[in-house]
């Protein structure tokens, strides 16, 4: 295709800018729509955000580009505003920093999982469209002073339109910044650069930075019981979901047999993998955790190795670990190579394959083993279980959940929860095999998920606007006899209904090993 336009610099961002405004905000403006009803004053209102939007958008286009960098620069932002249009119109998701790390550390199959033709259709329509008319136009030659001259009064001219706009409706928008800053949120591509911003900013803090050294001190003063400890890090599993707290349909039907202490009002410390992970192991609690603080300080598991009495096992059937297993023993249990039991994926009950060997290797010390499993990783979630668990149909077999029903959308989220009783079931059977020891199987989710209540999917909205689903997360304690000897088992079962959280988890495990460290805080300590 052969394209004879010439246009200036200026044409050519005002252009790509009303185009981006127009037809990547879908999300955005149907938002602004739910919150200002499209009538009366308000479609003044409403037109005012489209005309500040192009406004704010050709501003920053206006200062960054040159004759050079105009083209790279508006082909990069128009593929990768094709992309987060798709996932924010289809999923209503955020892009922040946290989302953009969290993609950064997804594995190729879970990427595949998210690959869908309207997807290919957005980056065709979109992304590689508007960036080939963008390549293909020639751009005016004009004298150095001439185009100088022209920025500037382009500059002048956004600048009057935008805050002029702003000044014209103050009252709105004094109202529309304070009370819906969430809205700024969905804006494209303003949002997701600025997040991209944070997370290179904090990527490139971290090099070359000493990792803080934690609980040299710790120590297991009394080690006449050998103790082995199973800790289950879940996936997307919302408690609402769970029979064990009262959902109407039995997707724990093995647990429910177990002895064990549900912990009904247990809430993570982020809505996404990539943060909740590192953030449940860390000693930081939630309101002063960072990705940043947590990659160069010792975590739970540092803790424990420095007593030189814990053997610590990190068996992964999902992404990986996110950092927290780095520094001990780390096996991979997404391919068959390791897991015994793969059919169209690898199932998290493999992951028991083996610890015999490895509890056997260790007989002289006690025992920490973290299974993190695959559980209900969505979008695909009539992936994440054999067939003969697939007990509540219809079931949406896309991974474009807003084309299913949305209780076909939830009988696939059962079905994978479902599997997960019988793996998680199978973890505290094996368990039982160690009586002559204190044995205990923990587990908890990394975070919730959203099943298209509100149009909202899957998770990682921003933790202070995210819905109770993407938080509220399963939970839960079994302890065999010889444990419940040297633990306050009453206790325990006195906490199943308190308001807990991730933040927990760090000192319960120096608990449950009987950890004496300076790091130790009894109060939230599960066990204590």
């Amino acid at each position: 295709m052969q394209i004879k336009i010439t246009l200036s610099q200026e044409q050519l961002f005002l252009i790509v800018a009303f185009w981006l405004t127009l037809f990547y905000n879908t999300t955005m403006f149907s938002h602004i729509f739910d919150t200002y009803p499209f009538e009366g004053k308000n479609i003044l209102y409403i037109a005012s955000t489209f005309i500040v939007h192009f406004g704010i958008t050709a501003l920053a286009f206006a200062l960054l580009s040159t004759r050079h960098t105009i083209k790279p620069l508006l082909i990069f932002i128009v593929l990768v505003s094709s992309i987060t249009a798709y996932f924010m119109n289809k999923y209503d998701v955020v892009i922040d920093e946290n989302m953009i790390r969290n993609s950064m550390q997804t594995n190729i199959n879970e990427s595949l999982d998210l690959l869908s033709w309207q997807l290919i259709g957005y980056l065709l329509f979109l992304g590689l469209l508007p960036s080939y008319f963008i390549a293909k136009i020639s751009l005016q030659t004009v004298l150095l002073k001439q185009r100088v001259l022209l920025r500037i009064k382009t500059l002048a001219v956004l600048i009057l339109l935008t805050f002029g706009t702003v000044a014209l409706f103050g009252k709105f928008y004094a109202s529309f910044f304070r009370e819906h800053k969430v809205l700024r949120f969905y804006a494209n591509p303003g949002f997701w650069i600025d997040s991209l911003r944070i997370y290179l900013q904090q990527t490139l803090e971290q090099q070359n930075k000493t990792l803080k050294i934690l609980g040299l001190d710790a120590k297991i003063e009394d080690n006449n019981t050998r103790k082995i400890v199973i800790m289950i890090v879940g996936e997307a599993a919302r408690a609402d979901h769970f029979s064990l707290n009262g959902y109407v349909r039995k997707t724990n039907p093995k647990l429910e047999q177990e002895d064990l202490v549900n912990f009904s009002q247990l809430y993570s410390c982020g809505t996404s993998t990539a943060y909740s992970v590192p953030c449940m192991f860390s000693i930081y609690q939630r309101n002063n955790f960072s990705y940043k603080k947590a990659k160069y300080t010792e975590n739970i598991l540092d803790v424990l190795n420095h007593t030189g009495d814990i053997a610590i096992l990190w068996r992964d059937n999902n992404s990986d670990s996110k950092g927290v297993a780095t520094r001990v023993e780390y096996q991979d249990f997404k391919s068959p190579q390791n897991n015994p039991v793969c059919d169209t994926e690898c199932r998290d009950i493999g992951m028991l394959h083996g610890l015999d060997s490895f509890i056997k290797k260790h007989n002289n010390k006690n025992i920490l083993i973290i299974l993190h499993q695959m559980g209900n990783h969505g979008p695909a979630y009539y992936k994440r279980y054999p067939e003969e668990f697939e007990k509540f149909v219809a079931v949406c077999k896309t991974n474009q959940l807003e084309e299913c029903t949305q209780q076909s959308v939830t009988n696939g989220y059962d079905n994978a929860l479902l599997y997960s009783d019988t793996f998680l079931a199978a973890t505290i059977s094996f368990a039982k095999h160690y009586s002559q020891s204190a044995t205990a199987v923990l587990y908890m989710s990394d975070h919730g998920e959203s099943l298209g209540e509100g149009g909202i999917y899957l998770h990682g909205l921003p933790y202070f606007i995210a819905p109770d689903a993407q938080k509220h997360i399963g939970g839960f304690l079994w302890l065999n006899d010889t444990y419940k000897q040297l633990l306050d088992f009453k206790k325990i079962e006195a906490k199943k209904d308190q308001k807990i959280s991730h933040d927990n988890l760090f000192h319960t495990l120096l608990g449950l090993f009987g950890v004496q460290t300076k790091l130790y805080n009894p109060q939230l300590d599960i066990t204590h």
